[in-house]
C-alpha cells in the first residue's frame, strides 16, 4: 500500500534528522514487532527509506498479526514480513538468525478490549515482552527499545510528570489491565538489563497520531477529526477536564531512534510534546475553531453507559520531555499540525 504525500514528508523529516546516528545501522538486522500498527509501520518505512538513502544495507524484519497489512508493507518497502502472534516465540526464533536491534511495539491498545479482554491484554503484553527480551538475550542484540505508555503514571497530583513520578493505579479495575501490564513489562526490561545485560531502553509514549492514523481509529482525537471532516458538532461524553498528552508520529519515530542509540540501558524516556498538552475540552475547541474553521461547535452529551466505555481515568498532568531532549530530540509538530496531517492523509486515501 502506497502512503500519502504528507506521510511521505514524515519519512523525509525522519531520515534527514542528522542527530540520529544513521551509520550505526550499517549492515545491521532490525526487528520491529507490531509492525502493522501506526508506530511500528512508520518505523519500518523510515528505516527502509534510510537504508536506501544512506546505503546502510539493513535487513528489516516486520512482525505482526495482520497478514494483509504486513504483506502490503513488505511489497512497498525493503522489509521482510513475519506473520504471527507475539505470544508465540518459536516463529520469531526460527525466522531470524542474526539480530542487532529490536523495537518492541506490539500491544493491544483499544480501550474496549481492556474491559472485554483483559486476560488477552495482559498475556499479549507480558508473554510478548518476555519472548522479545529472551530473543534479544540469545542473539546478543546491540540495542532494544520497549514501547511503553504514559498510562503507567496512573493518577497523580503533579502538574508536570517526569520519569520517576509514578502515581496510583487501581489493581482491580479491568481498565488497569493495560497500564499494570506496561508497568510489569518495564520491570521485566529493567530486570533483563540488570541480570542478563540486555541493552534495553524504555519509551513511554504519549498518544501518538498524525498522518498514517487509521480512519477507523476509535480514540477521542480521531472522533474529533471525523466531526471536523463531516461538519458535525463535536460531542463530548465528559466535561472534558482531563488533560491529554500527544506527539506527532514523525516526532515519535525520531525519538525512538535516538533512544535506541543514545539512551541509557534500563532507563525510561517520555516521548511527548509538552506544547501539545491540553485538556480534552481545549482540544475539542481547537479542532472546532482552528481545524474546522469555526463551522462546528462543542457540545457535552454524557451517555448513560459512561462507566462501560473504557475511558482512561481523568488526569491533569503534562509529561516532561526534558530527559529525551537531553539526547538531542526536539518535537517539530504541534497539535493543530497533527490534525491537519491526519485529515489530509484520510482525504488522500
Amino acid at each position: 500500500m502506497a502512503v500519502s504525500v504528507v506521510f511521505s514528508s514524515y519519512i523525509r523529516d525522519i531520515i534527514e534528522d542528522k542527530v540520529i546516528p544513521w551509520g550505526a545501522f550499517r549492515n545491521s538486522a532490525v526487528l520491529i514487532t507490531g509492525a502493522t500498527g501506526l508506530v511500528g509501520g512508520a518505523l519500518a518505512r523510515a528505516l527502509s527509506a534510510a537504508s536506501a538513502a544512506y546505503g546502510l544495507n539493513m535487513r528489516i524484519f516486520a512482525h505482526g498479526r495482520n497478514k494483509d497489512k504486513g504483506e502490503a508493507l513488505a511489497r512497498n518497502n525493503a522489509v521482510e514480513f513475519i506473520s504471527g502472534d507475539i505470544r508465540e516465540p518459536l516463529l520469531l526464533e526460527n525466522s531470524i538468525a542474526d539480530l542487532d536491534y529490536i523495537f518492541h511495539c506490539a500491544a493491544i491498545t483499544k480501550s474496549a478490549d481492556m474491559l472485554a479482554k483483559p486476560v488477552d491484554v495482559i498475556s499479549t503484553m507480558l508473554d510478548g515482552a518476555r519472548n522479545v527480551l529472551e530473543l534479544a538475550r540469545k542473539r546478543k542484540c546491540r540495542g532494544i527499545v520497549y514501547l511503553s505508555s504514559m498510562e503507567i503514571y496512573g493518577r497523580t497530583e503533579k502538574k508536570e510528570v517526569c520519569e520517576r513520578d509514578l502515581g496510583y493505579l487501581d489493581l482491580l479495575a479491568l481498565r488497569s489491565s493495560y497500564p499494570e501490564s506496561k508497568r510489569l513489562c518495564e520491570a521485566l526490561c529493567a530486570s533483563y538489563a540488570a541480570q542478563h545485560g540486555v541493552p534495553v531502553k524504555i519509551a513511554r509514549l504519549a498518544q501518538t497520531f498524525g498522518a498514517g492514523t487509521p480512519k477507523d481509529d476509535t480514540r477521542v482525537f480521531a472522533q474529533f477529526a471525523r466531526s471536523a471532516i463531516n461538519g458535525a458538532d463535536i460531542e463530548l461524553h465528559t466535561q472534558g477536564a482531563s488533560r491529554g498528552n500527544y506527539c506527532c508520529v514523525a516526532d515519535t519515530v525520531r525519538g525512538l531512534l535516538l533512544i535506541l542509540h543514545k539512551g541509557e540501558n534500563g532507563e525510561a524516556y517520555n516521548v511527548a510534546n509538552p506544547a501539545a498538552s491540553m485538556t480534552i475540552r481545549e482540544m475539542a475547541e481547537l479542532v472546532a475553531d482552528n481545524v474546522a474553521g469555526g463551522n462546528i461547535k462543542v457540545v457535552v452529551k454524557i451517555p448513560d453507559d459512561i462507566q462501560n466505555r473504557g475511558y482512561a481515568p481523568e488526569s491533569g498532568y503534562t509529561l516532561s520531555a526534558e530527559k529525551l531532549k537531553s539526547l538531542g530530540w526536539r518535537p517539530k509538530y504541534g497539535l493543530a499540525d497533527m490534525y491537519r496531517h491526519m485529515i489530509a492523509d484520510w482525504k488522500e486515501y
